[in-house]
C-alpha cells in the first residue's frame, strides 16, 4: 500500500507539479523533502526532468577551473594561495573550492577562496585548486590549477645544515646551526626571527661561535599566555651579501623547551625515610613538569635515581608551604650516613610535545653524619708502616726460633786450631811484648838514676 503510494507520488510529479505538493512536503535538505502520510514520515529524493534545469544538474556537473591562482610569502614562512571562483559557474551552485598539497597531503574542502599554510620554504612548494558543488570530496572537481612557490637561491651545499632552536625556561631561544660544506669560513651570518606577538621581523644581534657550531639567542618572552601553544617561531639562516643559500625552520613552541633547573629549599628524615622539597622554576605548572631525584650515599657510593611524574608527600612537615614548592619521599636511606641529593626536571607530554629535554642538574644539598677523612687518611697512612713492622719482627722471630730448635753442630778441628794455633801465636806476641816493656823501663831508670847524681854533685 505504501510503496504504491510513493510510486505514484513519484510519477505524479511531473503531471500536478511541485506546486500541488507544498503542502504536503516539508524540506529536509537540498535536493531533498520530507513527505508527511499520516502517522508516517518519508523521507525522499526528487529528481527533476532534464529539461527544467534543477539544482541536480548543478551538483552532477562538472564546473569551471578557478581562475588567477596566486601566491604570496608573508613574515619569513607564511605562504598564501589566492584565487577567484571560477567564470561560467552555475547560478544554482554553492561553489567549494577542493584543495591539496603535492602528493595529495592535507586536503581540504572549504568556501573561502585563499589557503594559507606556514611551512619552511627548503623547497618549492606546491597547492592544487578545483571548485565543485558539493562538500563531499567523492564529487568530481574541476580541473585542478597548481601554483607553486619559487625554490630558494643558491646552490643547496652552502645552506646552513644541523639548524636547532631550543626555547629556554620560555624566556629565550638559543638556535645553532653548522657551516655549508660548500660555505667560505668568513662569511657574517644573520639569523631573523618572527612570531605571532611580534609586529615585524626582528634580526638576532648575539651572534656566537661554540668550536664548529655556530649560534645566537634572542629574548622570547610575550608568548607566556594560554595562546602560545598554538603558535611557533619562524626562523631563516642566511648571509646579507647573498652567498649562500638561506635555511629556514619553524619551531613549534610546544617543543623543544629546556626548564631552568629547581631549587632544592629543605632535607630531612622522619621515620627512616628522606623527605626532599624543592622549589619548580618559573614559568612553569607542576603538572606540567616531570623530575628525576638523585641520592648519592657517601658509604654505599651509590647512586640511586628516582622518576617522579606527580611529586607529592604526605606530610605534617610540609603544611604551610610556600606556593610553588613540591615534595617528594626516598625510601630506604640510611640517616647515619651522609647522602647528597641533587634535581632535575623536564617537560612532559601533557603541556608540551616535546619530553626529551632534561635541564641542569641542582646544586646539591647534603643531610646525615660526615665522616671525619682524617682517621681514613691516618689509616691509611699507618696501615703500611704497621704491616712493615710486623713482618720484620716476624722474620727476627722465626730466625731466632730456628736457631733454638736447630742449633749449629760444633767442628772439632776448628775448636782445636782455636784453642792451640792462636793460643801460640798470643804466647809469641805477649813474650816480644814484655821483652821490650823490660828494656825500655831500664833504659828509663838508667837516665833517672844519672841525672839524680848530677844534682847530688851539684
Amino acid at each position: 500500500m505504501i510503496k504504491d503510494t510513493l510510486l505514484r507520488l513519484t510519477r505524479g510529479t511531473a503531471e500536478i507539479g511541485e506546486s500541488a505538493l507544498s503542502e504536503r512536503y516539508e524540506t529536509w535538505d537540498e535536493g531533498h523533502r520530507v513527505l508527511d502520510l499520516g502517522h508516517f514520515t518519508f523521507k525522499m529524493r526528487l529528481i527533476a526532468p532534464v529539461s527544467q534545469g534543477g539544482c541536480e544538474d548543478a551538483v552532477d556537473e562538472t564546473q569551471p577551473p578557478v581562475t588567477n591562482l596566486s601566491v604570496s610569502v608573508e613574515n619569513l614562512c607564511t605562504v598564501v594561495w589566492t584565487w577567484d571562483p571560477p567564470d561560467g559557474a552555475s547560478p544554482n551552485c554553492t561553489l567549494r573550492y577542493f584543495s591539496h598539497f603535492d602528493n595529495k597531503q592535507d586536503k581540504k574542502i572549504a568556501p573561502e577562496t585563499h589557503r594559507s599554510k606556514e611551512v619552511p620554504l627548503n623547497e618549492r612548494i606546491c597547492l592544487q585548486v578545483g571548485s565543485q558543488c558539493s562538500t563531499n570530496e567523492s564529487d568530481n572537481p574541476s580541473i585542478l590549477v597548481e601554483k607553486c612557490t619559487p625554490p630558494p637561491e643558491g646552490d643547496p651545499e652552502s645552506a646552513v645544515t644541523e639548524l636547532q632552536c631550543v626555547w629556554h625556561n620560555l624566556s629565550y631561544m638559543t638556535c645553532t646551526w653548522l657551516p655549508g660544506r660548500k660555505t667560505s669560513p668568513d662569511t657574517n651570518y644573520t639569523l631573523y626571527y618572527w612570531h605571532s606577538s611580534l609586529g615585524k621581523i626582528l634580526q638576532c644581534e648575539n651572534i656566537y661561535r661554540e668550536g664548529q657550531h655556530i649560534g645566537c639567542s634572542f629574548a622570547l618572552t610575550n608568548l607566556k599566555d594560554s595562546s602560545f601553544e598554538q603558535h611557533s617561531v619562524q626562523i631563516v639562516v642566511k648571509d646579507n651579501a647573498g652567498k649562500i643559500r638561506p635555511s629556514f625552520s619553524i619551531v613549534p613552541l610546544t617543543s623543544h623547551v629546556i626548564p631552568d633547573p629547581p631549587h632544592i629549599k629543605r632535607l630531612f628524615f622522619q621515620n627512616g625515610n628522606l623527605y626532599v622539597q624543592w622549589k619548580n622554576p618559573q614559568n612553569f605548572y607542576s603538572r606540567c613538569l616531570s623530575y628525576q631525584v638523585e641520592v648519592n650515599n657517601s658509604q654505599t657510593e651509590t647512586n640511586d635515581i628516582f622518576y617522579v611524574e606527580e611529586a607529592k608527600c604526605q606530610n605534617s612537615e610540609f603544611e604551610g608551604n610556600l606556593e610553588g614548592t613540591i615534595c617528594f619521599m626516598v625510601p630506604g636511606v640510611l640517616p647515619d650516613t651522609l647522602n647528597t641529593v641533587r634535581i632535575r626536571v623536564r617537560t612532559n607530554k601533557l603541556c608540551y610535545e616535546d619530553d626529551r629535554l632534561w635541564s641542569n642538574w641542582s646544586q646539591a644539598m647534603s643531610i646525615g653524619e660526615s665522616t671525619d677523612p682524617t682517621f681514613y687518611i691516618t689509616m691509611l697512612l699507618a696501615t703500611p708502616v704497621i704491616v712493615a713492622g710486623a713482618v720484620i719482627i716476624l722474620l727476627l722471630y722465626l730466625k731466632r726460633l730456628k736457631i733454638i730448635i736447630f742449633p749449629p753442630i760444633p767442628d772439632p778441628g776448628k775448636i782445636f786450631k782455636e784453642m792451640f794455633g792462636e793460643q801460640n801465636e798470643d804466647s809469641l806476641h805477649w813474650k816480644k811484648y814484655d821483652i821490650y816493656e823490660k828494656q825500655t823501663k831500664e833504659e828509663t831508670d838508667s837516665v833517672v838514676l844519672i841525672e839524680n847524681l848530677k844534682k847530688a854533685a851539684q
